[in-house]
């Protein structure tokens, strides 16, 4: 007897339906077969196991189990579940009518416990767009599934559930997930706030300038001087996620499998901190097995790189060309996927070797020549891909020790919030483009309209700093975020000089 049922396969971070077909007929073996990968041959054994343990029976008969269309790997252990079902109902133990209906997923255990997988967000819109009246899947991966509308999800913990439901003994109860109020809920709270740090007024201020356009910022400073502290504060200061971010960035961390049980939606933007012995892959994504990488895990958000020289050049160099398209493509002999990339990059770094390099009371060690190898551990061209280089100085005792309340996280976002209403209305017939950092060349001409003094001031700043074509786009940015920052419609003298003295690296001489 032929029976079909379904599950899903997924690529990068888009799902695909697969069919199970179930055959069984006269002889002794099992076969499974559409270029199933070692996990999922071995899910028969897992499968015949926990039959026998629900008191069910395993036919000994000839059982091949397709699954179609067989160009797509299928990887993992989520088709055991689909896999039993299609067994169940071929050899006649529950009917066959409403197994269609459904995309069946869930890993078995030898006692017929049914364990979380990955990607269920991605196999649940794909469901929805297949027609499917719902999805049976583990109990754990439920609210996650719960919050694409107008599908049944159905979460289970143990094949039997499953059985009693095909066999009408048993109604299954779905999972409900009021997705306004989930996300309204906690797109808001955060452990930390600007308020907590004292002093360091003009980096706040740069970095309000880089969440209000979506900028890159590097740090450099001697140790201890609030960098990071500074950086970890970031995303208190950027617009909440609106739920089309939310969404995407979900499906990716579903994927990756860093979605907890608890967490049916991503509610703030990602922050992702990967220490500088990662490797290019697990930076940008691939593997054998491709995987999202920490720059598409930081999508929507913000990826910190600690300690920038220590990272390995070759690491960073492959940075590059994600930091201008805002998306990764993994390429392999039979397939290639993409992920979305599109993070603001916030790094820090000291300025020399020992950190002491123009300090205002430590003396530094390190020659000229030795300061200079130090920062020609990152690239020209990386450099030129970060819009802002910020000085960051020793917070004196009298600012560490005054009791002055610094300004909150919320009244720096609401500014933020306010520039980038601006910006969404200038580029609302840009679809891709949302905030001043990710205009193009064309727009840039059109909506950084500069004064003839401004001109001025910014062939000077060209000249005496060498500056490249793409450091000059970055200054007419950066200038123009300001402007928005401040509620002008042009671009000041004013807003392009402060853009300017955030290119501190290419200052000339700076390495002394």
């Amino acid at each position: 007897m032929l029976v079909k049922t379904y599950s899903s396969a997924v690529q990068g971070i888009e799902a695909y339906s697969i069919t199970i077909e179930v055959n069984i007929t006269t002889g002794t073996k099992y076969f499974i077969v559409g270029l199933p990968d070692n996990a999922v041959k071995e899910s028969l054994r897992r499968i015949e196991t926990a039959i026998i343990n629900i008191e069910h029976r395993m036919p000994r008969q000839k059982i091949v189990v397709n699954l179609a269309p067989a160009d797509i790997r299928k990887e993992g252990s989520s088709y055991d579940l689909g896999i039993a079902v299609g067994i169940l109902a071929a050899s006649a133990q529950i009917p066959c009518a409403k197994t269609a209906d459904y995309l069946i997923l869930g890993e078995l255990s030898l006692d017929g416990s049914i364990l979380p997988v990955r990607g269920v967000l991605p196999i649940t819109m794909q469901a929805k767009t297949d027609g499917f009246k719902g999805i049976i899947l583990p109990t754990q991966n439920a609210r996650e599934a719960a919050i694409v509308s107008d599908m049944e999800v159905y979460g289970v913990d143990h094949i039997k559930q499953v059985v009693q439901f095909f066999t009408e003994e048993q109604a299954l109860t779905p999972t409900i997930v009021d997705l306004e109020a989930e996300f309204q809920q906690h797109f808001d709270k955060y452990d930390i706030d600007f308020a907590d740090v004292k002093g360091q007024e003009n980096i706040k201020r740069a970095l309000e300038i880089a969440a209000a356009g979506g900028h890159n910022v590097i740090l450099i400073g001697p140790p201890g001087a609030g960098k990071t502290m500074l950086a970890k504060r970031l995303p208190t200061i950027l617009p909440p996620l609106t739920l089309e971010e939310s969404l995407e960035t979900t499906k990716i961390h579903s994927v990756s499998g860093y979605l907890s049980a608890a967490e049916s939606l991503m509610h703030r933007r990602p922050f992702r901190s990967p220490h500088h012995t990662i490797s290019d892959v697990a930076l940008v994504g691939g593997g054998t097995h491709p995987q999202p990488g920490e720059i598409s895990l930081a999508h929507n958000g913000v990826l910190f790189l600690d300690e920038l020289p220590e990272f390995k050049r070759t690491v960073l160099e492959v940075m590059r060309q994600p930091l201008e398209s805002r998306h990764i493509h993994i390429s392999r002999a039979k397939f290639s996927v993409e992920y979305p990339a599109s993070f603001m990059l916030i790094a820090s770094m000291n300025p020399c070797p020992c950190g002491f390099h123009n300090h205002p009371e430590i003396s530094c060690v390190c020659g000229p020549t030795l300061v200079q190898r130090y920062l020609s551990k990152i690239s020209g061209p990386l450099l030129d891909r970060i819009d802002l280089h910020v000085e960051v100085t020793p917070v004196a005792f009298t600012e560490l020790s005054s009791s002055r309340t610094s300004e909150r996280s919320e009244a720096i976002r609401t500014r933020v919030i306010q520039a980038r209403l601006m910006q969404e209305t200038r580029f609302q017939q840009s679809q891709h483009v949302h905030c001043n950092a990710h205009m193009s060349s064309k727009s840039l001409r059109e909506v950084c309209q500069i004064e003839e003094t401004g001109k001025t001031l910014l062939l000077n700043a060209m000249q005496r700093l060498n500056l490249s074509a793409r450091a000059y786009d970055r200054i007419l940015k950066v200038a123009r975020t300001i402007a928005d920052l401040d509620g002008s419609e042009r671009i000041k003298n004013e807003h392009l000089a402060e853009a300017i003295q955030f290119r501190s690296l290419d200052r000339e001489n700076w390495s002394g």
